[in-house]
């Protein structure tokens, strides 16, 4: 396992509320007592505040004041391979934060985050470049997930054909800029999924597309599932993550509240939000 600390310890220090029972298959995600902090400076608000902060912009003084965000509060949990695990909470509840620790984009303030092998974060916001073709984004994309130019020319009309943006003319040679939002997700979903992963972590990915398009997404992470390692999915979509995963993180202001099957979490979450 890789840690950007020291080297992993045989498991966490504590057990998170709630937490699923112990497993005896190969773990692949290990978040030890994981708080993140972001620090905003010029966080104060108050009138006239976007021209004071311009002024200091050109003046190039520093800001006064610096606020700290605790996003992520001790979070503690074990992935094991062969998982689908749902990520669900409120707005601004630290999911997508947590997700990118787990990737190495985020450093822990406190706490550390193990992982077995490359974990790779798709979220919906994700960059492509956008005065490139289709075409080439997916040629980039697969380079960047260490495939072959080979494999890429092999994987290369199922991945368009996957997406289904070739289904209302010939988006693929256009460049990315002309693209729908929902277009461009899908694009990066398909790019992702077509090749197997340690970790695979999605943000929101099975919210966009009609309905074929979602079944598509959620028959390829079952087969994910199956190749390789863990998929970690983070959704406002309770549906998709039923159909989706087999077990749940619920957080709410940062700490985990609740680790546990799909259905017994999504149902005490849902039933905190009436």
């Amino acid at each position: 396992m890789a840690d950007t600390t020291v080297n992993p310890p045989p498991a966490p220090a504590g057990a998170p509320r709630g937490s699923a029972p112990a497993d005896d298959r190969a773990p692949t995600v290990i978040c030890d007592n994981v708080h993140i902090v972001y620090k905003v400076h010029g966080g104060s608000a108050g009138k006239g505040g976007a021209t004071a902060a311009l002024g200091r912009i050109v003046r190039r003084r520093p800001s006064g004041s610096v606020r700290e965000v605790h996003a992520v509060k001790g979070v503690t949990f074990v992935a094991h391979k062969g998982e689908a695990i749902g990520l669900i909470g409120s707005n601004g509840s630290g999911k997508s934060t947590l997700l990118r620790a787990v990737a190495g984009l985020l450093p822990p303030a406190a706490g550390r985050v193990y992982t077995h092998g490359q974990p790779s974060l798709l979220g919906v916001n994700a960059a492509l470049m956008n005065d490139l073709t289709g075409e080439r984004n997916v040629v980039l994309g697969g380079l960047a997930m260490g495939m072959s130019r080979a494999e890429i020319r092999a994987r290369y009309p199922g991945i368009v054909d996957f997406s289904g943006i070739g289904e209302k003319g010939d988006f693929i040679s256009l460049p990315m800029r002309t693209y729908s939002s929902g277009m461009a997700a899908r694009l990066r979903f398909a790019i992702a999924a077509a090749k197997s992963h340690d970790v695979l972590m999605i943000d929101e990915a099975l919210a966009t597309g009609d309905r074929a398009f979602q079944k598509r997404s959620e028959a390829r992470i079952r087969e994910l599932r199956e190749e390789a390692g863990t998929v970690f999915l983070v959704s406002h979509n309770n549906k998709a993550i039923r159909d989706t995963c087999d077990r749940v993180l619920w957080l709410e202001k940062g700490e985990l509240v609740m680790d546990g099957p799909t259905e017994q979490v999504v149902t005490a979450y849902e039933k905190s939000a009436r």
